[in-house]
């Protein structure tokens, strides 16, 4: 079984509800800013875990059961949840009686506004309020930590700290062609800038026809960067030996990731942005103006800033997508035994280059195994993209439609 396989076999379910947003998270104070003055300000509790629950608790707003401190205030689960969502809203509640109603369990639900107000007299503080956005990508962040320990879990005997690795003359020798092929399609890809149309210098972003030349300049820089992926796989040691239909059935089905992996390499954080083609540099608004959707654009740039996070090198990247290609689980792969044996010998490769240049950080390797697991969301995602361009009437170029199976 590959890693993408083992990665995915209890997880492959939930990891499609991965950019779902849910509610529910608690903080303490212990991990945030000092509130601002006020004329009474609350008792700040001391840093470190929160005191032990006893079970005979009241929440410091209504009086109800307490179920933990939540932003800083002993409370129960209902003002926990209504003083997040007021503070995420930005909500401005009106008291009909003049701001002078004795909260409890009952007037909670009648006055907003004086329940806002005596979860502030509690001192719930804002600061402590994660928003939406934080939430999300913090869950994320918490089930790869969580997948990828279940991943070290199960390589166990590949993570023995008293093992001495080594990467063999033929890994060393392979990596260096993988990287030097990387290049040389890069290379190769910048001369091809030319062929690509303009983008449009119009400054109204409904404009019909600039509209339709920032399509075509994307779906221009797609071509290119299929036409790369598929060079660089003909390189691949071990590609070749693959029959036509399989070697056709695994960039079918690879390309679409194999090209955000290379759109996370050149994500720029301190912008924003990806670039293409050296220095055509890109944010979600321009990807937008193209006519594409923020459900398709906000997961890659996610993707993207979690990759650049790794602060992976060319060898690492270049492992990485060899072993996303060579994945026997895909659709119409006919010899899965002999692509997990190729596989095999790139999951090795960064195994050993991992815990040889990265050896304090256990989790590196399986962290980027995840990401192929996440790779496999964005496909989806990308599949609900290609679908909802069509219903926009919008042509995709006959290579693209070929390898996204899109059929006139």
């Amino acid at each position: 079984m590959g890693p993408t396989q083992l990665a995915t076999q209890d997880h492959g379910k939930r990891v499609a509800s991965v950019f779902e947003m849910e509610e529910g998270f608690s903080l303490f104070s212990s991990s945030e800013n000092p509130s601002e003055h006020t004329e009474n300000p609350p008792l700040k509790r001391k840093k470190g875990p929160a005191p032990k629950m006893l079970g005979n608790e009241v929440c410091s707003v209504c009086g109800d059961k307490a179920s933990g401190f939540h932003y800083n205030v002993l409370s129960c689960e209902g003002c926990k949840g209504f003083f997040r969502r007021s503070v995420i809203k930005g909500a401005q509640y009106i008291c009909k009686n003049g701001g002078k109603c004795e909260m409890d369990m009952y007037m909670r639900r009648k006055c907003q506004e004086c329940r806002l107000r005596k979860c502030q007299e509690a001192g719930m503080r804002e600061q402590c309020v994660l928003s939406e956005e934080q939430i999300r990508l913090k869950k994320l962040k918490k089930q790869e930590d969580d997948q990828a320990r279940t991943v070290v879990t199960r390589t166990n005997p590949l993570q023995t700290p008293s093992t001495s690795y080594k990467l063999t003359p033929e890994q060393l020798n392979m990596i260096d062609k993988l990287v030097a092929a990387q290049q040389q399609c890069n290379q190769r890809s910048f001369t091809d800038r030319l062929k690509v149309t303009p983008w449009p210098q119009v400054p109204d972003p409904n404009n019909r026809e600039a509209r339709q030349q920032r399509f075509a300049h994307f779906t221009e820089l797609a071509i290119i960067s299929v036409q790369e992926i598929v060079d660089f796989a003909k390189q691949l040691p071990g590609f070749l030996e693959l029959t036509r239909e399989d070697q056709i059935a695994l960039l079918k089905t690879s390309t679409i990731e194999v090209m955000l992996l290379e759109t996370s390499r050149r994500y720029n954080p301190e912008i924003e942005s990806i670039t293409f083609l050296k220095d055509l540099s890109y944010n979600r608004d321009d990807f937008a103006k193209a006519g594409l959707q923020f459900e398709f654009i906000n997961p890659i740039f996610e993707f993207s800033k979690g990759m650049n996070d790794l602060q992976l090198n060319d060898a690492e990247y270049a492992l990485l997508i060899a072993i996303n290609i060579f994945s026997a689980d895909r659709p119409n792969v006919q010899d899965q035994a002999l692509v997990e044996r190729l596989q095999h010998t790139y999951v090795e490769a960064l195994h050993s280059y991992i815990c040889i240049n990265r050896p304090n950080d256990h989790l590196m390797f399986p962290r980027m195994l995840m990401k192929l697991v996440s790779l496999r969301t964005l496909s989806s995602v990308h599949s609900e993209q290609v679908f909802a361009l069509r219903l926009q009437d919008k042509k995709l170029p006959p290579l693209l439609s070929e390898i996204w199976d899109v059929h006139e």
